[in-house]
C-alpha cells in the first residue's frame, strides 16, 4: 500500500470516528429537546416558570455540531446529494474524473474561502468571549470555533477522496466508495 493510501485511510478512519461521536450527540439532542419541552409544558401547567434558555441553546449547539462536524463524515460515505441521473451510469474511471475535478475545482476552494471569511468572525468572537443576547443563555465563540473545524475537516477528506480518485484513475484504488450502510453492517 502506497503512502498516500495510508495518509486516506487514516484520514477517513478519524472522520469516521467523528461520524460515531455524532451518533451520540444525535442521541443527546433529542433526550434535550424531549426534557425541554417536557419542562416547558409541566411548569406551565404547575404555575412554575423556568429559564429554557440555556436548555434551547444547547439543543441548537447539538445540532450544530452535527451538521458541522457530520460534513466530512458524509462526504467520506459518499452521502452528500448529487444530480445522479448520469454518474452512476458511468464507469468507475469517469466517476473518479468527475469527483476528482469536483474537489480540485469546488470543494476545496470553497472550504479553504470559508476558512478565510470565518476565521476573522470567529477570532473577535473569542476576543470578546461572545455570549449570547438571551438572559442565561450559553457563550458563543466554542460553537463559533466549530465552524473553522469542520471546513479543516472537509478539507481533510477532500484530500483523502482526492487521493482515492488519483488511485482509481491510476487503476490501483478500490471502484467502489463505501456507503454508511456499508460500514453499519461492518460495526464501527
Amino acid at each position: 500500500m502506497s503512502i498516500l493510501n495510508r495518509v486516506a485511510r487514516a484520514i477517513d478512519g478519524f472522520n469516521d470516528r467523528i461520524g460515531s461521536m455524532i451518533r451520540w450527540l444525535t442521541l443527546i439532542m433529542v433526550l434535550v429537546g424531549a426534557a425541554t419541552a417536557v419542562l416547558r409544558y409541566s411548569s406551565r401547567g404547575l404555575g412554575l416558570s423556568f429559564n429554557l434558555t440555556p436548555q434551547t441553546e444547547l439543543q441548537w449547539y447539538l445540532f450544530s455540531l452535527i451538521f458541522l462536524l457530520g460534513a466530512a463524515y458524509g462526504l467520506r460515505h459518499d452521502v452528500h446529494v448529487r444530480v445522479d441521473v448520469l454518474y452512476s451510469e458511468l464507469n468507475p474511471k469517469k466517476r473518479a474524473w468527475i469527483d476528482l475535478i469536483g474537489h480540485v475545482l469546488f470543494l476545496i476552494p470553497f472550504c479553504v474561502v470559508m476558512l478565510y471569511v470565518s476565521w476573522p468572525a470567529v477570532q473577535n468572537s473569542w476576543s470578546i468571549r461572545e455570549m449570547s443576547p438571551d438572559p442565561g443563555g450559553l457563550p458563543r465563540y466554542p460553537i463559533k470555533m466549530v465552524i473553522l473545524l469542520s471546513f479543516v475537516l472537509l478539507v481533510g477528506q477532500g484530500y483523502s477522496q482526492i487521493l482515492k480518485q488519483v488511485s482509481i484513475l491510476r487503476g490501483d484504488g478500490d471502484q467502489q466508495p463505501p456507503t454508511v450502510d456499508s460500514q453499519h453492517e461492518a460495526g464501527p
